[in-house]
């Protein structure tokens, strides 16, 4: 291999390895984020923002995703207040925004190879959360009825 040949690869190796360094960020996660205890959140462009939970609930929505919930088979792989083989729902509308939570529901194949924390979740589940075809509006509904549930857990802890 020719010197000329050579320093183009290895500038280009160079480039490429800045570029790797910069995925996957860390930083502190928001306080009360991990209940309270400090802990590092990798960041991710949907999940800049509001949590999801600090948000009103529409109540008009709660009764559709609880159905879709059930009928689309949310339930086998998540539970409120425990895991079951994927994360734990309970508290998930004030650790996610509403658009991190949308995105992973609409476009779960993309966010497993894009987002940085849903790379983390597919690393730690070693499952990816199927895509459901799911309507944005559906994807709205699902929120809102995970902030119900999330609501309705925090009052019974208070």
């Amino acid at each position: 291999m020719s010197v000329r040949r050579f320093g183009t690869w290895a500038g280009a190796l160079a480039a490429l390895a800045l570029l790797a360094a910069g995925c996957g960020r860390k930083t502190e996660a928001p306080s009360g984020a991990t209940g309270g205890a400090m802990a590092t959140a990798t960041v991710s462009p949907y999940d800049a923002g509001p949590r999801a939970g600090e948000q009103p609930v529409n109540e008009a929505l709660v009764e559709q995703g609880e159905h879709l919930f059930q009928t689309k088979g949310c339930s086998a792989c998540h539970a409120f207040g425990k895991r079951l083989s994927c994360p734990d729902l309970n508290g998930v509308t004030m650790r996610r925004t509403a658009l991190w939570m949308e995105n992973q529901m609409l476009h779960p194949e993309v966010m497993t190879k894009q987002d940085p924390i849903a790379k983390q979740l597919f690393g730690q589940y070693a499952l990816q959360m199927p895509n459901l075809n799911l309507a944005s509006s559906d994807a709205k509904a699902v929120i809102e009825y995970l902030k119900h549930k999330n609501r309705e857990s925090a009052e019974k802890h208070e």
